[in-house]
């Protein structure tokens, strides 16, 4: 197969990918696309490739896939640094119910209500949570606590 053959397809297939909520297999679409592109030596346009498919890959917890990702980041000249590998084992008891419920998709004044505790709390975790996990929304808790 040709060169411009193949990055089409390459970019067809991120894009098919990325009108569905099939993540995982559209991180796999980035990092393939990034190793090709690198391979090619366009590393500029690797690095959007892989920064993205680094992305998905830490928010699903997939370390493996992630560390993959910060190889080929660094074969292009960019730095990533690493995730420490076992952040769920540093959550409390507490943080970790909480972190359940919201993977739930519980509000926080629903468990506030479970655990008989007030929202202010809940959220007070939930912090905590998001700080200690690397996350930024409750869909990529949920996502973390999934993989």
């Amino acid at each position: 197969m040709d060169d411009q053959r193949a990055e089409e397809l390459y970019v067809e297939a991120v894009d098919r990918l990325g009108r569905f909520r099939i993540a995982v297999d559209l991180a796999r679409a980035h990092l393939l696309y990034g190793e090709w592109l690198r391979r090619q030596r366009r590393r500029i346009d690797a690095r959007k490739q892989l920064r993205t498919a680094h992305d998905l890959f830490s928010d699903f917890g997939m370390e493996a896939f992630a560390e993959r990702t910060r190889v080929e980041l660094e074969a292009t000249g960019e730095h990533v640094g690493r995730r420490p590998a076992d952040t769920l084992g540093q959550l409390t008891p507490q943080e970790a119910q909480i972190s359940r419920l919201v993977a739930g998709g519980n509000t926080n004044r629903e468990i506030a209500a479970q655990l008989f505790i007030s929202p202010s709390t809940v959220e007070y975790h939930l912090r905590k949570v998001f700080r200690k996990l690397g996350v930024k929304s409750r869909t990529q808790l949920a996502n973390r606590l999934r993989a």
